[in-house]
């Protein structure tokens, strides 16, 4: 058993101070009260470990590549896609299984628990399956299994390339499946996850309105009675218009006519879409899925967090491209485009909790939530992901509650603090670094050797 005294931790019922926490073997909080045992562990404070609640890890490997003017009049998150393309068909299996690999390590080190992998990668170059349908949704296992992270799974229909159903091109065809195809894949794919970790997920993504058609949706839910369900929406101005001219709604208002989006889906982005809109999908129980540093990075837009929380609307976080893989970095980064939009300071603070507090509550329920993971909280039965910090240091200088947490945020030395990280009882990080650290990086610098060509 380990036992973890901590001098504030952040509960349920607010902030504790000394408080004890015990894991079992299962990987659950066994016991959370007053210090009882001799620790085995110490944490100034002790925060829940959220679920980064949507990845592509293997873009990555194109961090700092994409940032030179293209051959077009401006550059846009379209342009930056063809690039992605033209990088995507030089990689291998190894490859994919060495750069997520890196991705979940530093995960793990900036502070998240757990992963959402909106998995679209699925065949070699050319669209050609594998001999293995499930060949590269096992090697995301494997390197979630290597760096120790909780993983939820998402397969993801890719069918066309637009709402005009045109057949896929060039790098697109790796990710293609029909329904049918698709749903042998998922079912392999389920029976890799059986064989490993017990909290691991999987769950199903729908690619976005672009990439699916109705009958197709249609399909997959049919069968997914269980899991998350994850989807791309209104992340872009071409996209809403082009939804907007094939099915005559924007695509919230198309989604939520058509389907019964509840508890189960995170709608990621969410950055294009109109008052009533943000309203109606608050009110669905639906997260979400928010990932500012990649939003800003694409220029896709500001998703309108004031209007979405006053509705009862559970957002979350996740890092998307994997640019820069930062929790605290991802949660500031969402509050100053709120500010920038608004000309205000603080716009998610309430008189009961701080702006970090808000971002970080939401961070941790709404992650759980789109995750499918019964973590987000330190709790007796919970999950163990959890974060030790250290406070005796220039950032946070022993604060205490609301305060360190905001100090973690918007100080600009929140991931120098993490001292330790557990994801299901896995004592991962220790010290402020991964236990396979070495080892993960050398194999992803041999990855990039190879690839240095690619774009």
């Amino acid at each position: 058993m380990q036992v973890i005294h901590a001098k504030q931790a952040l509960t349920k019922s607010g902030w504790k101070h000394d408080l004890e926490v015990a894991i079992g073997a299962d990987g659950r909080i066994e016991s959370v009260g007053s210090f009882s045992r001799t620790p085995t562990h110490r944490a100034a404070i002790l925060l829940p470990a959220p679920v980064n609640l949507h990845s592509h890890s293997f873009q990555r490997a194109m961090a700092g590549l994409t940032e030179a003017r293209g051959p077009y009049p401006r550059d846009s998150f379209w342009s930056w896609r063809l690039l992605m393309y033209k990088f995507l068909d030089q990689l291998t299996p190894d490859d994919i299984e060495a750069i997520a690999g890196l991705v979940f390590m530093e995960m793990l080190e900036a502070g998240y628990g757990a992963v959402a992998e909106f998995h679209y990668l699925h065949h070699d170059v050319g669209g050609v399956p594998y001999d293995n349908l499930t060949e590269l949704s096992e090697r995301i296992v494997a390197a979630a299994q290597t760096a120790g992270i909780g993983l939820t799974l998402l397969p993801v229909l890719y069918q066309y390339g637009g709402c005009d159903l045109r057949s896929l091109g060039g790098g697109q065809q790796r990710f293609g499946n029909d329904p049918e195809r698709f749903l042998r894949l998922h079912a392999d794919a389920a029976a890799v996850i059986a064989r490993g970790v017990s909290d691991n997920v999987i769950g199903i993504a729908p690619h976005s309105l672009r990439a699916v058609d109705p009958a197709g949706l249609n399909t997959i839910l049919s069968q997914a009675k269980s899991g998350p369900i994850h989807m791309h929406l209104a992340e872009q101005v071409a996209e809403v218009e082009e939804v907007l001219s094939y099915h005559g709604l924007r695509p919230v208002e198309w989604l939520l006519k058509n389907y019964a989006v509840d508890a189960r889906w995170c709608l990621i982005h969410c950055t294009q879409m109109t008052e009533s809109e943000t309203n109606a999908l608050a009110h669905t129980g639906a997260v979400a899925g928010l990932c500012s540093i990649t939003e800003s990075s694409l220029g896709d837009g500001i998703f309108n967090c004031p209007t979405y929380l006053d509705a009862g609307g559970q957002f979350g976080f996740g890092s998307d491209s994997n640019i820069q893989i930062a929790l605290f970095e991802e949660l500031k980064t969402l509050e100053y485009s709120q500010r920038l939009r608004d000309l205000s300071r603080a716009v998610l603070a309430t008189p009961e909790r701080s702006t970090g507090r808000v971002l970080f509550d939401a961070a941790a329920t709404g992650g759980a939530q789109a995750g499918g993971r019964d973590n987000g909280r330190i709790e007796l039965g919970a999950q163990a992901d959890l974060i030790g910090l250290d406070d005796d240091n220039e950032w946070l200088c022993n604060r205490q509650g609301d305060a360190a947490l905001d100090s973690l945020i918007f100080g600009g030395g929140g991931q120098n603090c993490i001292r330790d990280v557990w994801s299901a009882g896995r004592h991962v990080v220790k010290e402020g670094r991964h236990f396979r650290r070495d080892e993960i990086v050398r194999k992803y610098k041999q990855t990039m050797k190879r690839l240095e060509t690619a774009i």
